[in-house]
């Protein structure tokens, strides 16, 4: 047996046969042809494009029908790609001097740019684009050699796939036998994630190199909930991973059963269960799983796989489009929050930085590209009339920040009002808290926003200074160290005095280990992910806030997260012995 870490991108737990997928890919031989053929090879490149350029079209379609718009958009950028006379005269241009084939020509040229792209220092933009210049080489390459490597498309029994990469289109054209994948490289921002989210399909990437030692028809696990494959798992193991399964299977039904019934802790106390949303068409999910409303938007998708920055018009159609949905339902957006990790922007300099997670991001960005935040603000107070908007600012880290922040939002809302176009003037702005300073500074910034919501996954990250995503010092991430709890508790004890709410809307609130703790510690806003939400509200519901607050007490006291996660495990297998870990 062997086991290894990666990244979870999707959720979920997957066993079955391994389907390693050919790492090198379709090897194209240096080969030239006659002169009089120069022609023919031009025009094959041609059709090529043009079949290549329907396929593009025809996934975008695809994925728009199944997962909405957004989603089908990933493969905007193949098609704009695809027409790019660059590419074409590069192509034709080494046919003629060097009587290439179309093959050759096309691999040539794809290399060249892959050359000029990591030589250019471009950061997640160049890596997005690396992978969308791959992933058109093959698609091309498909169509001037045959369809070679189309073999899964044809797998009907269920398997694992393992690869050392899947572009957006492999993913997109993975059959329903494809019960999880793992990938070698990968992050946790590219569009073969959210692909991979979209579609519910179990997945963890950055692994490493583990493809030579596996061989198609090992027995593998995906944990897409922990980040781990398992390769040949001996018995004990594929015993508890198939007891998890059977766990979830069976949990599915009674969790069903709580979108009807209210979030109301056994002592009578209201607790308010908010949806984390993506993508506008993610809105409906919330509703099905007995939401409130939205409690985190993220509106960075606006950016993906875009040439130009998006117009006014386009954020104001998506905010729209949710708050239609929601049918009066509250629901909070927050602005741009790009960088470090995130989706890199089209804005020409979100480029590569030596320590990213502190340097030019989120709101930081923003308001060093006013033109841009305006544009996203109008938009913001446009949208405002058709339903209950909030809005909160991220990744603020001093009081200077937030007040320029809000400075600009008064600017806007009076061009609004010059140019009579409506909107609510009475929208609360919030902050989140994600770093330390804003957290121990929280008395303050209480008496400026309307609401406070808590980021634990960047707050854990820069109070204990260690990177989530890095195996390296990944073990002293956790969400129960104690430092993490009494910030926390500080900021919700700050939104107590001045009395405005407290949410919050990391990860941590979207595990029920950690509901009885945050409820206890005076949250009384939780919002997660809209599959979460019904095993959320099973434990508000087994729980009291009187024991919830004797929980967090004695949580505070301890001194290491050990400590604290065997005593949240002790009171969750109390009140609901099927749901501790």
């Amino acid at each position: 047996m062997e086991l290894r870490r990666g990244i979870a991108v999707s959720p979920g737990i997957a066993i079955g046969p391994a389907l390693v997928l050919d790492t090198e890919g379709v090897r194209i031989p240096t080969k030239t042809v006659p002169p009089e053929q120069v022609d023919e090879e031009i025009a094959r490149f041609d059709r090529a494009i043009a079949a290549a350029s329907g396929d593009a079209q025809s996934r975008q379609k695809l994925l728009a029908d199944r997962f909405g718009t957004d989603i089908g958009n990933i493969f905007f950028g193949h098609s704009v790609l695809l027409s790019d006379q660059v590419l074409r005269y590069e192509v034709e241009t080494r046919i003629r001097a060097e009587s290439f084939s179309a093959e050759a020509a096309l691999v040539r040229t794809i290399r060249s740019f892959l050359k000029r792209l990591e030589d250019s220092g471009a950061g997640e933009r160049a890596l997005r684009l690396k992978a969308d210049f791959i992933d058109l080489e093959k698609q091309l390459l498909k169509h001037l050699l045959g369809d070679r490597g189309e073999s899964i498309l044809a797998v009907t029994d269920p398997v694992i796939v393992l690869a050392h990469d899947l572009t957006p289109s492999e993913t997109a054209l993975l059959p329903k036998a494809v019960e999880a994948f793992a990938t070698e490289s990968g992050g946790p921002t590219s569009h073969t994630a959210i692909l991979a989210n979209a579609m519910g399909t179990p997945a963890v990437v950055g692994l490493g190199r583990f493809l030579s030692d596996v061989s198609g028809g090992d027995l593998i696990v995906v944990d897409g909930n922990n980040g781990l494959i398992v390769i040949d798992p001996d018995e004990p193991t594929l015993a508890r991973y198939r007891a998890t399964q059977v766990a979830q299977q069976q949990l599915e039904d009674p969790l069903a059963g709580m979108k009807s019934l209210p979030p109301v802790t056994k002592d009578g106390i209201r607790i308010s269960l908010l949806g984390n949303i993506e993508f506008p068409n993610e809105a409906g999910g919330c509703l099905d799983r007995g939401a409130d409303g939205v409690g985190l938007y993220r509106t960075e998708f606006l950016y993906l796989n875009k040439f130009d920055d998006p117009s006014e018009e386009e954020h104001y159609e998506a905010y729209k489009e949710v708050l239609a949905a929601m049918g009066g339902r509250p629901v909070v957006i927050r602005t741009l929050d790009l960088g470090a990790d995130k989706f890199s922007s089209v804005s020409g300099d979100l480029l590569d930085e030596k320590n990213p997670f502190l340097g030019l991001r989120s709101i930081r960005l923003c308001l060093k590209h006013k033109d841009l935040f305006r544009t996203q603000l109008r938009a913001l107070l446009r949208a405002s009339v058709a339903g209950d908007v909030k809005v909160m600012f991220p990744m603020v880290s001093t009081l200077m920040e937030l007040r320029t922040a809000k400075a600009l939002w008064n600017e806007v809302r009076e061009d609004l009002e010059e140019a009579g176009i409506p909107y609510k003037s009475d929208v609360p702005l919030g902050t989140m808290i994600e770093v330390p300073s804003a957290a121990i500074l929280a008395d303050a910034f209480a008496r400026e926003v309307d609401f406070f919501s808590i980021g634990t996954n960047d707050l854990v990250q820069y109070t204990l200074a260690a990177d989530r995503n890095n195996e390296n010092v990944g073990y002293l991430y956790d969400a129960a160290d104690p430092a993490v709890l009494r910030l926390i508790k500080t900021v919700v004890t700050a939104g107590g005095r001045r009395s405005i709410p407290v949410n919050v809307c990391g990860e941590m609130s979207g595990e029920p280990l950690y509901a009885p703790l945050l409820l206890g510690l005076g949250v009384r806003q939780l919002s997660a992910t809209p599959r979460k939400i019904p095993e959320i509200k099973r434990v508000v519901r087994a729980t009291t806030v009187a024991d919830a607050t004797k929980v967090a007490e004695r949580a505070l006291e301890m001194d290491t997260a050990r400590e604290v996660t065997n005593l949240l495990r002790d009171y969750l297998r109390r009140i609901l012995p099927d749901a501790a870990d």
